[in-house]
């Protein structure tokens, strides 16, 4: 079985995050979602909350499951028998960090990661905006996946 963990912030978790899951799916039998605790990084939502929508968007796919985890991605990886980590690119200047940390976490743990480019219709979008829009009341229903409700 070829399982992935596909790890984040998530807050929100997008439709871009969905749009790179979904498409994971045809490369991987099992994707888990790994909310990741970052002590530096303040957030709207709390985990249950970022635990729920991603839960709301993939509650037909069950092989698509979610996590909060907190400790170093690979450790994360390896608890839940991860070979693979995946991530989604929308910028060039998100290549040069995707490529040192996947080379970091290659030669520490053996762990491949895959990385798929996000969709050019969903390119735009990023958890901090989407956040932005929150705290001006703006209706951010085109930036969430189907079927979730914030």
């Amino acid at each position: 079985m070829k399982r992935a963990i596909f790890p984040g912030t998530f807050d929100p978790f997008t439709i871009g995050h969905y749009s790179i899951v979904q498409r994971g799916l045809s490369i991987f039998d099992e994707i888990i979602i790994g909310i990741g605790v970052n002590q530096f990084k303040k957030t709207l939502f709390d985990d249950a909350k970022r635990l729920d929508i991603i839960e709301q968007a993939f509650a037909n796919e069950p092989r698509v499951k979610a996590m909060v985890y907190n400790s170093l991605t690979i450790d994360f990886a390896k608890s839940v028998e991860a070979d693979f980590i995946l991530r989604g690119l929308r910028t060039v200047a998100d290549f040069e960090y995707e490529r040192t940390i996947g080379d970091t976490n290659r030669i520490l743990s053996g762990i491949e990661t895959v990385i798929l480019f996000t969709e050019s219709t969903y390119a735009h979008i990023s958890s901090t905006a989407t956040r932005d829009l929150i705290s001006y009341g703006k209706d951010i229903s085109k930036f969430l996946p189907p079927n979730v409700r914030i």
